[in-house]
């Protein structure tokens, strides 16, 4: 079985009421259409510095573009099968704040990224119950206990 290895970055984004920037979506998983709610987050290019790709990509999905980075939540490690391939993903999120709470318009780069909806929840506990997969709510932890040392 052949080996992708990649790095992504994203946000837990608080706005100033500490909701939380989620995205749904439907994404096509083994011949089916499958509902997601996920944090906004995508593909390091290369070159490109992971908390200048987290802010990209958190604009490019949701239309909020004027983020301020508080705290670096570290790097998770992740592998899972996909289309005969086994990937391996290293995931690395910012806790940030909307600097502007004015949205712009998503700048989707792939037809899968046009179907994504920003969605907001009331607190970070109620975004991890939303959240499709264990990694992002680990993120979720990740953020709660940065809040709770005073960032």
């Amino acid at each position: 079985m052949s080996v992708v290895r990649y790095a992504t970055a994203g946000g837990v984004v608080l706005d100033d009421a500490d909701r939380v920037l989620l995205i749904e979506r439907d994404v096509e998983r083994g011949g089916q259409m499958v509902h997601e709610v996920r944090l906004p987050k995508g593909h390091i290019e290369p070159g490109e510095a992971a908390a200048d790709a987290a802010v990209r990509e958190v604009c490019e999905e949701s239309g909020y573009c004027t983020l301020e980075i508080v705290a670096d939540l570290g790097i998770l490690e992740n592998s899972f099968e996909h289309d005969g391939r086994r990937v391996e993903r290293n995931e690395r999120y910012y806790l940030m704040r909307l600097a502007d709470e004015s949205p712009g318009q998503p700048r989707p780069t792939t037809p899968e990224e046009a179907r994504f909806r920003p969605r907001w929840a009331a607190t970070l506990d109620k975004a991890a119950q939303r959240l499709t997969f264990e990694s992002e709510r680990e993120f979720i932890r990740r953020a709660q206990r940065v809040l709770e040392r005073g960032a």
